[in-house]
């Protein structure tokens, strides 16, 4: 369980004042699949990175039970001279879980090749995103913050990490940020509108899609 207690957030951005959450007392439930619906600069991604500790609230708090991932497919923390599997062991080490089982669980799943060896400075954007989503779903979490990345690579990768995301999803909960309503309503059951700093809790995906549409001016 997530909950937002009187969670402001606020910022400026070369001179003009943003505000993401402006006083929001929010519960999402356990083990929901919660989809993150907003336009263009709403601040989706930022919401994930308080939730995930890596930015503060402006005033207010997030409460969390259970242990909650960092955004899933997030590269940034990986070391570019070290390869895909020694930056897997260090991540397996920081996290406590067992780093032979990460290593052929990401192995296998990033389909890498050779490259899983090599340093990642020579990876392609694309080799990047598969070894961040791999490492990620390598570890159990009670909720999974997902922003894009079941977007990255061909046909038969996305869907390869649709079914893994699903299956997470039996024992799991999410925050899921994704702009196709169909991979939203394939992976979420309910969701969030986010608009001028108000959040807004759907537990039915239709009434949200139809919110969110109705704040784009697209119904």
């Amino acid at each position: 369980m997530i909950q937002f207690i009187n969670l402001t957030k606020t910022f400026t951005l070369e001179g003009v004042s943003k505000t993401v959450a402006n006083n929001v007392s929010l519960t999402i439930p356990s083990r929901t699949s919660v989809a993150l619906l907003g336009r263009n600069g709403a601040g989706k991604s930022t919401l994930l990175k308080m939730i995930a500790g890596t930015q503060s609230p402006s005033s207010g708090e997030i409460r969390i039970t259970g242990s909650v991932s960092w955004p899933v497919g997030f590269a940034g923390s990986f070391h570019p001279d070290l390869s895909g599997a020694q930056n897997t062991r260090y991540v397996a080490r920081l996290y406590g879980v067992d780093s032979d089982e990460l290593v052929a669980f990401t192995a296998d799943f990033a389909e890498l090749g050779k490259h899983f060896n090599l340093p990642i400075r020579t990876y392609s954007s694309g080799m990047v995103s598969r070894l961040a989503f791999g490492v990620s779903m390598g570890i159990s979490f009670d909720t999974y913050l997902v922003d894009e990345v079941t977007a990255v690579g061909d046909v038969s990768f996305r869907k390869k990490s649709n079914d893994l995301f699903l299956e997470r999803m039996h024992n799991s909960g999410s925050i899921v940020v994704n702009h196709s309503v169909a991979v939203i309503r394939q992976l979420c059951n309910a969701a969030i509108v986010l608009e001028d700093g108000v959040l807004s809790y759907f537990e039915d995906i239709e009434e949200a899609i139809t919110a969110h549409n109705r704040n784009m001016g697209t119904t």
